[in-house]
């Protein structure tokens, strides 16, 4: 099992052990890439303008930062191309699949800004050009696998002339159109051989070398090599066409286990499938299955110790039945009832909350979900949506309450903390007590709450505008708790300066607790969101350009739930294509 992660911030420690990992693997795997070409690599992420190119490092590793396998892939953007620079495999990984992974990653990538093609060089399949047996049949393999794809040696160019009469395997120029139907012009593959060879090579082709290949390319358009290695063109790209830039969808598959049907009782199952209605059809999700994930996620965020119990007390409730937290520990919190029915008020805030036979496996099942998201958002994706219930932002570290359990947004934030700055965002009508307890000590995960003034909403002890943050945490926790009747209009206002608070601590990561709650004639909140409100606030929240994990929490008006979700989703979609 292996993930496939784009690095963005090269200077965490995670991502140099990363980078010295991919550095090693080029010295090993390119025996001709000197010393001084490598160690740049760093300088090159950090520095397009020194370069001229945005340079993107992709690795596969096995959740233990031991790297499979890694591509770096060059984008200059005023061309509206991509080359692919490296990607290699550790030796014995060559039937694992880490390496088409990788090249189906950067295809993704490239197709999703409408790239015109990914150019790369390999090695020629020329006898005459290749004289060594060994490396000649190493070459076919890769043209073989390039072919898999539809990518072919662009021909009649003198782009495999050596550079000087010593030099061996002159490599071919290679182009995947990425399924465009559109072939390129001679013009513009002139243009595009002029930066390769002036970005890549400048130190090393002399410009009189460089303007004889330029002007070598004579057929307009351009002409690929007949497919040499498959029988059939069409078998080319039939299952390996990037996707579009879709919006990532997990959804919890056991999220209507959890049907708790006592009278009065709003967090129902069919939230999900009100939004689920709207959703589908729009055609701009792209749902995949969740995974599993070992506990030591959760218990680095929750009590070892609540977990244990949350999950031992529902195993000993009788299906159909819930039990509500009714004592609580004021006078002494510091010996729990040996009763575990009676200990859910040393866990529990509240006295609605309840618990039964399957809240455990539907939390659990969220936290899967979550995690899952995270991950795709680590691989280079724009943004996922986590559709689950039970909701999780009211979970603290050792308590639940609010209809939450396990803090999902808290235990995404953690996990993506290791790769970057994270910032969460909590827009439902309530406050996000738990990430706020869970992070209020910490300096790398940015909290920020926009809810109904604790003086009138739940849960009532937290979400005051004085509640900064301690010790390496001041200062990076906000609440912004707005008044029981706003417009509209303050609600952006104060989302605004939300934003600008997470732009100022230059996050790599954005985290949104998702609340639907704000909407007009919500049965548990007071303000007035419309449709177009929630348009409005996925625009805003989508042009601050980050990769953006959504996780659902509150909404229950029914009627209205899966529109507004549409909107929104709709708004923050826009600025992504």
């Amino acid at each position: 099992m292996f993930r496939i992660r784009k690095i963005s911030n090269p200077y965490l420690a995670v991502n140099i052990q990363a980078i010295e990992q991919v550095k090693r693997l080029i010295d090993k795997q390119f025996d001709a890439i000197g010393k001084e070409k490598i160690d740049i690599i760093t300088d090159q992420l950090i520095d397009p303008l020194k370069y001229r190119f945005h340079a993107m490092l992709f690795v596969a590793d096995n959740y233990t930062e031991n790297i499979k396998g890694f591509a770096l892939l060059l984008h200059m953007p005023d061309f509206q191309f991509y080359y692919l620079d490296y990607i290699a495999v550790t030796p014995g990984k060559t039937s694992s699949g880490v390496g088409g992974a990788l090249y189906q990653r950067v295809r993704e990538e490239a197709q999703s800004v409408n790239a015109k093609g990914i150019f790369l060089e390999c090695l020629p399949d020329d006898p005459l050009l290749s004289k060594n047996p060994d490396i000649l049949a190493q070459n076919k393999q890769r043209l073989a696998f390039y072919e898999k794809y539809g990518a072919r040696p662009i021909i009649n160019t003198k782009y495999e002339t050596p550079v000087k009469p010593e030099d061996s395997d002159p490599p071919y120029l290679v182009l995947d159109y990425l399924g465009n139907k559109e072939a390129l012009s001679s013009e513009y593959v002139k243009q595009v051989i002029n930066a390769i060879l002036h970005r890549k090579y400048g130190d090393y082709c002399p410009e009189k070398y460089i303007q004889e290949v330029v002007e070598s390319v004579r057929d307009n358009p351009i002409q690929l090599r007949p497919f040499k290695y498959l029988k059939k063109k069409k078998e080319a790209t039939a299952i390996h066409q990037p996707s579009k830039r879709n919006i990532t969808l997990i959804i919890n598959d056991k999220q209507d286990i959890h049907h708790v049907k006592d009278r009065g009782y709003v967090e129902a199952p069919v939230r999900i499938k009100s939004i689920l209605k709207e959703l589908i059809p729009t055609g701009i999700f792209a749902e995949i299955e969740a995974k599993s994930y070992p506990d030591h996620f959760i218990t680095a965020v929750h009590d070892p110790k609540y977990v244990k119990y949350f999950k031992t007390v529902v195993e000993k409730i009788a299906d159909g039945k819930s039990v509500y937290p009714y004592v609580f520990p004021i006078r002494n919190n510091t010996k729990p009832p040996k009763e575990l029915s009676v200990r859910a008020g040393y866990y529990c805030i509240d006295t609605f909350t309840p618990l039964n036979k399957n809240a455990y496996l539907a939390a659990r099942s969220g936290v899967n979900c979550s995690l899952t998201a995270a991950d795709s958002i680590l691989q280079g994706k724009r943004a996922a949506y986590v559709l689950t219930r039970p909701p999780g932002h009211h979970a603290e570290e050792n308590v639940f309450g609010g209809f939450c359990y396990f803090n999902n947004n808290a235990i995404a934030a953690n996990y993506l903390s290791k790769y970057g700055k994270v910032a969460i965002l909590d827009i439902d009508y309530h406050h996000g007590n738990g990430q706020q307890q869970i992070f209020y000590k910490r300096a790398d995960v940015l909290t920020i709450s926009i809810h109904g003034h604790p003086s009138f909403a739940y849960p009532y002890f937290s979400g005051f505008t004085n509640e900064k943050g301690e010790s390496d945490g001041l200062g990076f926790n906000f609440n912004h708790a707005l008044p029981e009747t706003i417009s509209p209009e303050k609600h952006k206002e104060t989302l605004m300066l939300a934003i600008q608070s997470i732009k100022k601590f230059k996050a790599d990561y954005l985290v949104v607790a998702l609340g639907l709650d704000t909407a007009k004639g919500d049965p548990t909140g007071t303000w007035p969101l419309r449709t177009s409100d929630f348009h409005s606030n996925g625009n805003l929240i989508g042009a601050l350009g980050l990769p953006t994990l959504f996780i659902q929490e509150g909404g229950y008006k029914t009627q209205v739930l899966g529109k507004n979700a549409k909107a929104f989703f709709s708004g923050f979609y826009e600025t992504i294509v």
